[in-house]
């Protein structure tokens, strides 16, 4: 059959072929002459879907990416010099050589990135197509990932997610028959990946990959049916790679018979074949295509390496954006009385209000009101289109949301427990943490995820933890924990108003807590802390729930002629060392009370600190909950955390101790 291809589309489609395979062929030179550091995942033999694909659909489009994405970004319009840069890690690279091979992103051409972890763009993308239908926007996103992903969850909950909201996204499964070494047929129960499709009630096709116009036809009919509101395809591009898994991977699992098959349904000579049979194009313009794409490595690989490596002052430059100002008139003007839900409740209500891109995101937070009544009456206000409940499916509701953040909207994800953010640690911490950094901080993640913290309520070991210190760990993410109503309302405010991405832990025994809150608008600085009580004799540091019982412990001690100091942290990254530091240098002592589990936690990290910049004798003792599972027994729960009894404790214990630095 005749190709209806005019003269100028196929030279074009050659060429970005052309240019992958002479690319990667040289990524492949420059790992063996060890001039690419870590590891490379090759794309040759590949071309006809990431081509095929991206010729399909339009230049406001979006896709994402896998670690073998060198392909894609090339057929995306991926310039090979500041490629090559970032696989040499140079600072001209894509990613100012932060991301490497397996990260390169061209987020001004609507790449929204390779990703290191297998499946770990589903979600995005998925985030991406909800962006676009919230904005109203005529716009598609295409999802490339390999048959690997589809065993992973976070692809279930994808498509699930995409198909229930009918999202504008094309799934495209490139299937090169191998995870990385173990053959399909042996990771499958069923090796037809397309009849998943059927489970989410969405078309599901074969389709051959290394023929680059059967590629570009099945995407412009799966792309067309995604923008006319139908929603998602799932097309499985059966296709292969000419190079091992990766660049220090021997590739001994690959029969020869079966390399010598595929090689000879390459995609680059059966396009250049049909083009000159079906005298589209000549011989002559063909070598002509191929000598071009040479001279333009060649000239790739002169940038490359002659370009300066990152300065090492730049190490940190770009993780953070900076916050805005806060704005705290505590002592100003008329107030009002309100629980710590409701000022959380208010908060998400002017912010959504004054700025449309705001959007919710996660279980039961629509007529119910989320788990604990934060979003009560929300859905009834703004619709289902801006709070949008979700299936039971942390992965998906991190992930969309970082999708959602990174092409225009400011997402709100509401987690249940923070318990169950640990099934989707890799959507927190390779992905909502790390993007902005991985690709050259040329992009932004202005996001926040709300979760509750904490026991008290007998919940049991599985949704009573304190996790913030594990996301404290995490460069590129703050943590927020706030202890009253006015701190609950300014610094979410604040967050929601941030460029980064911010952790808010909320916790479970504050909910009913009432506080007085200005009926004028205020914003709290992130990384401040506040004196809840002035003292003499002994800093008392803690944060969240513990500061009631800090207060209350210090109030007794003031009885017993003990003046105690409590400091508030209110965000446990960052944390604010010259509030903390300079009531230690006049108090001499310091308590360090939180309700996670002491060892490890975020009492160690301030002592350290303390340590670091004070130098005269002080005396730091840390109170943190027992290391053991936070049980559902109320004996055993309140026996499990830092109680008032053991805050006067452990402070006589130090005033009437020795000194010791």
């Amino acid at each position: 059959m005749k190709s209806n291809i005019a003269p100028e589309e196929a030279a074009e489609i050659l060429k970005k072929m052309v240019r992958i395979r002479q690319f990667e062929n040289k990524v492949s030179d420059f790992f063996n002459r060890g001039l690419a550091p870590g590891t490379t995942h090759l794309y040759a033999g590949e071309e006809a879907v990431a081509v095929g694909a991206c010729a399909a659909v339009n230049s406001n489009d979006v896709i994402s990416s896998t670690h073998r994405g060198h392909g894609h970004c090339i057929a995306r319009g991926g310039e090979v010099d500041k490629m090559l840069a970032e696989i040499c890690g140079k600072a001209a690279g894509y990613c100012r050589g932060r991301g490497g091979s397996i990260h390169i992103a061209d987020v001004t051409a609507g790449n929204l990135g390779a990703n290191g972890v297998v499946g770990g763009g589903l979600a995005l993308a998925t985030g991406a197509a909800l962006s676009f239908k919230i904005q109203k926007l005529n716009k598609v996103a295409v999802c490339f990932f390999g048959d690997g992903a589809v065993n992973q969850g976070v692809f279930h909950e994808s498509l699930n997610m995409a198909a229930t909201w009918k999202l504008p996204i094309v799934y495209v499964c490139e299937n090169n028959l191998y995870g990385m070494s173990v053959k399909i047929n042996r990771s499958f129960p069923n090796p037809d990946i397309s009849i998943r499709a059927k489970a989410y009630d969405i078309p599901g096709e074969n389709v051959d990959g290394m023929n680059v116009l059967v590629v570009k036809e099945a995407v412009s009919r799966a792309a067309a049916r995604a923008r006319s509101g139908q929603g998602p395809s799932l097309l499985v591009c059966q296709t292969y790679r000419y190079f091992p898994h990766s660049g220090n991977n021997p590739q001994k699992y690959q029969l020869r018979e079966e390399e010598e098959e595929w090689k000879k349904k390459c995609p680059i000579q059966q396009f250049s074949q049909k083009m000159i049979n079906q005298d589209v194009l000549t011989e002559k313009e063909v070598i002509v295509i191929q000598q071009q794409v040479k001279r333009e490595i060649a000239e790739a690989e002169e940038f490359a390496l002659n370009s300066s490596y990152p300065k090492k002052e730049e190490l940190a430059t770009g993780l953070y954006l900076e916050e805005m100002p806060g704005v705290d008139i505590r002592t100003a003007g008329p107030r009002k009385e309100l629980t710590y839900r409701q000022a959380l409740n208010e908060a998400l209500e002017e912010e959504m209000d004054k700025d449309s891109k705001i959007f919710i995101i996660g279980e039961d937070i629509g007529p119910y009101g989320g788990c604990f009544g934060v979003t009560k009456g929300l859905y009834d206000k703004y619709g289902p289109n801006r709070v949008r409940e979700t299936a039971i499916s942390e992965a998906a509701i991190v992930g969309a949301s970082v999708g959602a953040a990174l092409t225009g909207l400011r997402p709100i994800a509401e987690i249940m427990f923070v318990d169950f953010t640990t099934t989707a640690m890799d959507q927190i911490i390779n992905q909502m943490a790390k993007i902005r950094y991985l690709f050259g901080s040329k992009s932004k993640v202005p996001m926040v995820l709300r979760t509750v913290a904490g026991s008290g309520a007998g919940y049991g070991p599985q949704h009573s933890q304190s996790l913030e210190v594990l996301f404290a760990h995490i460069p590129g993410l703050k943590v927020v924990m706030p202890s009253t109503s006015y701190d609950a309302k300014g610094l979410l405010k604040s967050a929601i108003r941030s460029d980064n991405p911010i952790i808010f832990l909320e916790h479970k025994m504050l909910y009913d807590t009432k506080g007085k809150i200005p009926t004028a608008e205020y914003f709290l600085p992130i990384g401040k802390a506040a004196v809840r009580k002035s003292g003499s004799d002994v800093t008392i540091i803690t944060y969240s729930y513990m500061v009631m019982l800090a207060v209350a412990a210090a109030k007794r001690l003031e009885q017993e002629g003990i003046s105690a100091e409590v400091i508030d942290l209110r965000t446990i990254k960052p944390l604010d060392m010259e509030t903390v530091c300079a009531s230690v240098k006049k108090t001499k002592r310091a308590l360090i009370v939180h309700e996670d589990h002491q060892s490890f936690g975020v009492g160690a990290e301030v002592v350290s600190r303390i340590i670091e910049s004070i130098v005269e004798p002080i005396k730091i003792k840390r109170l943190g909950g027992v290391d053991v599972p936070v049980p559902m027994s109320p004996v055993l729960e309140k026996a499990a955390v830092p109680q008032i009894e053991d805050i006067i404790k452990a402070v006589k214990e130090m005033i009437y101790s020795a000194p010791r630095f």
